[in-house]
């Protein structure tokens, strides 16, 4: 499996990151009803925790399901961030765990494994999104096609106009 555009939506996400952290406030004020800076990465660290979980068991040869709704809780989402000490550490964080999953989706697990059929439950602002099983596979692609993207945008809106002209997403 080809990690290189996995690889680029981590160094765009991250990159977004350190932007609105460089931007003049530790967490800017986000819109109403939604996540601030270190929220919405402390979000993505919990998703690739339960995605690393999910192919390292597939590797294991173990069975395995992949729920996000731990990375929707509130109370998880805060633990997170203290656990990992704020916005670097959590860039730290994310930093690595897309190693691990480049490493994992790579060379690291065989096309049988990523073709394995995963149960699946995916919700997002309250609604589900995917109640079935998916290949492995696929839930590393949505990672770099959805899930990094999207929360990528999600970082760069917190920008003030003006600001981070020069990031690439």
């Amino acid at each position: 499996m080809d990690t290189t555009p996995l690889r680029d939506a981590y160094r765009a996400l991250l990159d977004a990151a350190a932007t609105v952290a460089g931007s003049g406030g530790t967490s800017p004020i986000p819109p109403a009803g939604e996540w601030n800076a270190d929220q919405i990465l402390a979000h993505v660290a919990l998703v690739n925790a339960a995605t690393i979980a999910a192919a390292s068991a597939v590797a294991a040869g173990t069975n395995t399901t992949y729920d996000n709704r731990i990375a929707l809780d509130p109370w998880t989402i805060e633990r997170v961030i203290t656990l990992a000490s704020g916005n670097a550490g959590l860039r730290e964080r994310i930093r690595c765990q897309g190693d691990a999953l480049c490493a994992l989706g790579g060379p690291g697990l065989s096309e049988a494994e990523l073709d394995t059929p995963v149960p699946t439950l995916l919700l997002s602002n309250g609604t589900v999104l995917v109640d079935q099983p998916l290949p492995l596979r696929d839930l590393i692609t949505g990672l770099a096609d959805v899930e990094l993207p999207g929360h990528t945008q999600q970082l760069l809106a917190l920008l003030p106009a003006g600001v981070g002209a020069g990031v690439t997403t």
